[in-house]
């Protein structure tokens, strides 16, 4: 391995222990008691070296946010050989609200913080890519399902979207405690019940 091989991977490595103290941090502490300085504290770096890679605390929580979509994509990937559209839609609202709720911080920080998208208006980028190549994954499920005969007199795009909102829905209110507040009778298995609920609508589409 060459000189520049060499350093790239080294900084390729320290950018991933940075980001990797500061998730850890995040679950420990919450964002607003994670700081650039404690980050550094707890990988033994000074504060200047942080911020070689990361110019505020907003890029590091942007970059922890992809980690997070990259990791519900691989959670995906493994459905893309389901043939049947409808059976692969369902399974994505399976694996979509299993990710959400034994990863709720991360959830939190890829849906609900606003970190992660006040680091791309600062960086004057309109698109957030991580989010729409997620929905455009759902999308296209949801076309293959309406070119299969299902969800006729339906149109693409508000379907889609209303899809997507129904498990982000169920996933926040449980993530956020709030189903627990109004459903005396709650147990863990509300929101798959829920879910189950939903795609017994679905069946008759």
């Amino acid at each position: 391995m060459g000189i520049a091989e060499r350093k790239a991977r080294e900084k390729e490595e320290l950018r991933a222990l940075i980001l990797q103290g500061a998730r850890t941090l995040f679950v420990q502490k919450g964002i607003e008691q994670t700081t650039i300085r404690n980050i550094a504290d707890s990988i033994d770096y000074s504060v200047g070296t942080v911020y070689v890679y990361f110019k505020d605390k907003n890029a590091i929580l942007h970059a922890l946010h992809s980690q997070g979509f990259g990791e519900l994509n691989e959670k995906f990937a493994v459905l893309i050989n389901v043939s049947d559209p409808m059976e692969r839609l369902r399974a994505m609202g399976r694996v979509y609200i299993q990710f959400a709720l034994e990863n709720r911080d991360m959830y939190d920080l890829m849906f609900t913080i606003k970190a992660p998208m006040m680091f791309l208006a600062d960086t004057d980028q309109e698109e957030w890519k991580e989010g729409e190549a997620t929905f455009n994954g759902l999308r296209q499920t949801v076309r293959e399902c309406m070119n299969a005969g299902h969800f006729a007199g339906h149109r693409l795009e508000p379907l889609t979207l209303m899809i997507w909102s129904l498990v982000h829905g169920l996933c926040s209110l449980e993530i956020s405690q709030r189903i627990k507040g109004v459903d005396p009778a709650y147990s863990t298995s509300a929101v798959v019940d829920a879910y189950q609920e939903f795609l017994r609508i679905m069946e008759k589409l």
